[in-house]
């Protein structure tokens, strides 16, 4: 059985991956509060990205760094503070988990690293400034540590559109905002979290073993198609 460490698996896209992969996988989760599910392949650590030190973890095939922030604001009344804690959770965040547990990953078989980047790093946004920056720092990353690593460990991310969680509440506060945003994209649908999962699944199987250093887009064709 693989274990996958997890960090912020307790909500969102985190936590219908973790869902996903429950049964089959051992599951070490760090994030500020608890998942709702209680299963004996999962292990939950309390961690707060932006002031714990890490826990040292002894064994782990796949590392799926989940946390992120959706800080839509002008540029004019966005602070330098602002743009750096946006970068230090989406970025900086990723790079001190990668380190910390890379000599853990190299000791597995297949290992493999998932990040997630946002559909805003392709299709220029109002408002969307700060977590575009940051999530483009999460795409080169990808590419540069992709080919670091090669042959040994795959790292790949995943850049999905408005997803259905906790997250997004904001944007999807009412059902005209839901609507707006549903028809601005060309296949007329939000995604839903455990979608976003099934790619992740994939991506840390034996199954995508041949792909790395790739951001994969799930866009419902915004950036795409123009209908």
């Amino acid at each position: 059985m693989k274990t996958v460490i997890i960090i912020g698996g307790s909500k969102g896209i985190g936590n219908a991956i973790l869902e996903q992969l429950l049964e089959t996988h051992k599951i070490i989760n760090l994030s500020r509060t608890a998942p709702d599910q209680v299963h004996p392949n999962l292990h939950h650590i309390t961690y707060n990205v932006l002031n714990d030190e890490l826990p040292e973890i002894q064994t782990a095939d796949a590392l799926i760094y989940c946390p992120g922030s959706i800080n839509l604001k002008p540029i004019t009344r966005l602070s330098l503070d602002e743009f750096r804690q946006d970068f230090e959770i989406n970025v900086l965040g990723a790079i001190k988990v990668i380190q910390h547990y890379l000599p853990v990953l190299k000791q597995s078989k297949q290992p493999s690293i998932l990040l997630f980047s946002t559909v805003a790093t392709k299709l220029g946004m109002p408002f969307h400034t700060s977590v575009a920056t940051s999530k483009s720092g999460i795409e080169g990353l990808v590419k540069s540590l992709g080919a670091e690593l090669a042959p040994n460990i795959r790292i790949n991310a995943i850049a999905p559109s408005v997803t259905d969680t906790e997250l997004a509440s904001k944007l999807l506060r009412n059902d005209k905002m839901v609507e707006t945003i549903t028809e601005r994209h060309p296949l007329k649908k939000i995604l839903k979290p455990e979608e976003v999962a099934e790619m992740a699944v994939f991506l840390i199987s034996d199954k995508s073993a041949s792909m790395s250093g790739q951001i994969f887009p799930m866009d419902s064709g915004i950036v795409t198609f123009k209908l």
